[in-house]
């Protein structure tokens, strides 16, 4: 579990404030993260536009980033979370498939079931960090 601090803007309200410190939960299965927020940001993408190369566009990542993480998760799990077709011509084309949306379901249940057991934690443990996140120069 990683603890996300990420934006940068100057008097944000206390809401947005507790946006900005919170949760992030990432599997890790040897030296690769099987699957994190990056990777089921990717997935819903896909699911959605049906194709790795329209997923990375709406991601602002490259074709080749995608493609890079969607092969990790594909081999970091007993079956694939994405299947793709070759493009070209005919099209081609990308989806999840039914254990990638299982995948995906699970992670959403454990991420939410974690944030829930760690919430009066980050209550105080928010009070620790500085007022506002670090500039991301």
């Amino acid at each position: 579990m990683v603890l996300n601090n990420t934006l940068s803007n100057v008097g944000l309200s206390d809401k947005k404030m507790a946006d900005v410190r919170k949760l992030r939960l990432r599997l890790l299965f040897g030296p690769e993260i099987a699957v994190g927020p990056g990777k089921v940001a990717l997935l819903k993408a896909i699911r959605e536009t049906g194709s790795i190369s329209a997923a990375a566009r709406r991601m602002n990542m490259s074709y080749r980033r995608a493609w890079l993480l969607v092969d990790t998760m594909n081999r970091c799990f007993r079956k694939p979370l994405v299947d793709a077709s070759p493009g070209g011509k005919g099209g081609g084309g990308a989806k999840v498939t039914e254990f990638g949306a299982t995948v995906l379901a699970k992670y959403q249940t454990m991420e939410k079931t974690a944030t829930a057991a760690v919430s009066t934690h980050m209550k105080s443990f928010a009070q620790l960090l500085a007022d506002h996140p670090p500039d991301a120069n």
